[in-house]
């Protein structure tokens, strides 16, 4: 029985992957000196993790996950000690069990642990699955002005800000973008999504 192991498992920092990474609106910075060069008519840059980042829905989105996180990592919390309350208590009795009731008990903690894991993942996936749906919900109200501030610059081409190793940040629209997100909407509200039937979060696209 692994029951050492079960008093050490935890929610991990896989929690962590709701939150939002923060980023800087402001243009990168060049990997490497002096590519700077001429400002390029018509190719323009955007970083969507600054936008969400930066923008205030962004951020009250990132602080509901996180809400809901530390939710999950609290139920987790209490039923773990319980669990290695019990784990502890039957430690100390166990050489004056019978060998029938300890391998009863023994299979009962471990069945609870077993289960307690299972549940620890089914909470990681859910997350990650409302974390992806906010996150998509953002982007939909991002896009037409995204679309807006791209036909006002005289943009070509678009492309990820974060893939740019160097260059003239002239065109970059993150800032614009954030500014128009502003103005339209400030916050947002959601609970944990339910996952799918078959169980994951294949269904979050």
């Amino acid at each position: 029985m692994r029951l050492g192991h079960y008093l050490g498992i935890c929610m991990v920092a896989a929690l962590a992957c709701t939150t939002v990474q923060a980023e800087t609106t402001a243009p990168a910075t060049p990997a490497v000196d002096g590519l700077q060069g001429p400002l390029i008519n018509g190719v323009c840059l955007l970083s969507r993790q600054a936008v969400f980042a930066n923008a205030k829905v962004g951020k009250a989105a990132t602080a509901r996950l996180q809400q809901l996180a530390n939710g999950a990592q609290s139920r987790f919390d209490s039923e773990r000690g319980k669990l290695a309350d019990d784990v502890r208590a039957f430690q100390q009795q166990a050489k004056s069990l019978p060998d029938a009731t300890r391998r009863t008990q023994e299979a009962a903690l471990d069945q609870r642990a077993h289960a307690l894991e299972a549940e620890r993942q089914r909470d990681i996936r859910q997350l990650e699955l409302t974390r992806v749906q906010a996150m998509n919900q953002i982007g939909s109200e991002t896009q037409p002005i995204l679309a807006s501030v791209y036909r006002t610059r005289g943009c070509g081409l678009l492309l990820d800000r974060n893939a740019v190793l160097g260059g003239n940040f002239g065109n970059d629209l993150t800032a614009a973008v954030v500014q128009g997100l502003d103005a339209k909407v400030t916050t947002i509200s959601f609970n944990l999504a339910p996952l799918p039937a078959t169980g994951g979060s294949q269904g979050a696209n």
